[in-house]
């Protein structure tokens, strides 16, 4: 719709207030994009990327978990590498009975230990290299706990880059919607004092207020994404996301007051002042009342770097098979064959030898004995071996030989698991820099001098109002979706760090 003629200095006076539109959201959003400070709170302290990695290091409860893993074989390996602890045998004779060749007891009485001891040593000696087998698995299982920490810090941190990359950029297109209200306000505010002045029809402000209030749902969209963002990066440090004071936070720009920290209405009209509309349709509140819920952080990040790959895609592929859940599970397998070999040590039986000693005082004298005797000592030795063990071997070593195979299995699935990341990765890596090359090559720079010559049209006459809000929502559709394609390729280099196990790949922010 054309507006219809108006004065020249009013007219110039309104051009000038949808010229301030662009400039005035451009200004508002600062060169790097995602890193504006937002009134969040006092006890939202500012978290850049670097930071909460190394956070993640020491807190996360993933990687704590898989540390005690390692602290478990290790104690593991102290068992296994011991031997098997010998046995002391120590008893006694507590009662004596006498019985006479027609089969009658005479004598019955109780002994004390004084009178009577036995005593005896038990030590089985393994046979098969039992023991070295023992500790060569236990070591296996260290190393593939060792990796499993390392896989635990790849995949946790990949969710905490993702995380993070999602609160920036919800954080950017806040602040461009912030900017878009900024430049609407600034607009419609003149079009009230003209339309006061009588200089335009209510319907053209009318027209306008309806087709700004899309621009408000981007707001309180991203404000809650922003929140949602950091919630989750909040978790992942085993911070408390909930641990804040509501009402703790908020933007003024947005309208909001802190005593009413859950209010979400429109702001109460306020007096008529000089730029107000006349009562009426027109001088109906048009923003929403939005709350800007606070934080456990206050993530910052320079979320319009492209930084470069730096590495050939041959180079990432042949890093494939050193990425940690593959090199856990190759030492998973290590430690499965280990096990196979110490079942088939089984093979060679063990035997318990036992040594024996007894003293007796009790009376012992044969008959027409010229020497009474004071005690008895008896030595003695044994050997046991166990017997019938052919089944029970036979058994141990298919079910380890069933292990180790699985292993194998679940070994070689890790690495087609692995180049499969990978393949996958470095497709996304392609398609996502193509598209940040497109929207950096050109595409933002055509939205936005669309709009200026939208502009210059509607200041020859040539367009309504209503256009240059169409060539706003275009310009504002474009500017969310470079950022997402930033998003995108700053992700996609965490996937391909992620699935490769490359450090150093990831953006630093």
């Amino acid at each position: 719709m054309r507006l219809p003629p108006m004065r020249l200095p009013a007219a110039a006076a309104l051009a000038l207030a949808v010229l301030a539109g662009p400039a005035g959201a451009q200004t508002s959003i600062p060169a790097a994009a995602g890193s504006l400070p937002l009134p969040v709170g006092q006890a939202a302290r500012p978290l850049t990327l670097a930071e909460a990695e190394s956070l993640l290091v020491e807190r996360n409860l993933v990687v704590i978990a898989a540390r005690r893993g390692v602290d478990a074989a290790r104690a593991n390996r102290l068992v296994a590498a011991s031997l098997p602890p010998p046995q002391v045998v120590v008893g006694n004779s507590f009662a004596q009975f006498n019985e006479t060749a027609q089969g009658a007891l005479k004598g019955a009485r109780f002994l004390s230990p004084g009178n009577n001891i036995q005593t005896g040593l038990q030590v089985l000696v393994e046979r098969g290299n039992k023991r070295t087998l023992r500790t060569r698995v236990a070591e296996d299982q260290i190393g593939a706990a060792e990796a499993q920490v390392l896989d635990a810090v790849r995949t946790s941190l990949f969710a905490l880059r993702q995380a993070f990359l999602g609160a920036l950029l919800a954080r950017a297109n806040l602040e461009v919607a912030l900017g878009n209200r900024q430049s609407l306000d600034r607009t419609e505010a003149l079009l009230r004092r003209q339309l006061r002045d009588g200089a335009i029809p209510e319907g053209d402000l009318l027209r306008f207020q309806a087709s700004r209030l899309q621009f408000e749902s981007d707001v309180t969209t991203n404000a809650q994404a922003y929140a949602a963002g950091v919630a989750a990066v909040a978790a992942l440090l085993s911070a408390d996301p909930a641990a804040f004071q509501a009402g703790a936070g908020t933007i003024p720009a947005l309208g909001i007051n802190p005593s009413q920290p859950g209010r979400l209405g429109p702001p109460e009209p306020g007096p008529r002042g000089r730029a107000e509309a006349p009562p009426g349709p027109a001088s109906a509140p048009t923003s929403v009342r939005t709350i800007l819920s606070p934080v456990a952080f206050d993530v910052r990040g320079r979320f319009d770097a492209v930084p470069d790959l730096g590495i050939g895609r041959d180079e990432l592929a042949s890093a494939i098979g050193s990425r940690a859940d593959v090199v856990a599970a190759q030492r998973q397998l290590a430690a499965a064959n280990s096990n196979r070999l110490l079942a088939e040590a089984g093979q060679s039986r063990d035997v318990t030898v036992s040594g024996s000693w007894g003293r007796s005082r009790l009376s012992q004298d044969l008959p027409n004995s010229r020497d009474q005797l004071d005690a008895v000592n008896s030595f003695g030795i044994q050997f046991s071996v166990p017997i019938f063990t052919q089944q029970i071997v036979r058994g141990n070593i298919g079910v380890a030989s069933a292990q180790a195979g699985q292993a194998e299995a679940q070994a070689r699935a890790a690495l087609l698991q692995a180049r499969a990341d990978f393949a996958a990765g470095w497709a996304t890596y392609e398609q996502a820099r193509a598209l940040l090359n497109l929207y950096t090559g050109g595409a933002l720079n055509r939205a936005e001098e669309a709009y200026r010559s939208t502009e210059q049209a509607y200041l020859a006459g040539g367009r309504s109002l209503i256009d240059v809000l169409d060539a706003l929502r275009v310009l504002n559709a474009t500017r969310v979706q470079a950022n997402q394609a930033r998003y995108a390729y700053l992700l996609s280099l965490a996937q391909l760090e992620q699935a490769t196990g490359v450090s150093g790949i990831a953006p630093r922010l």
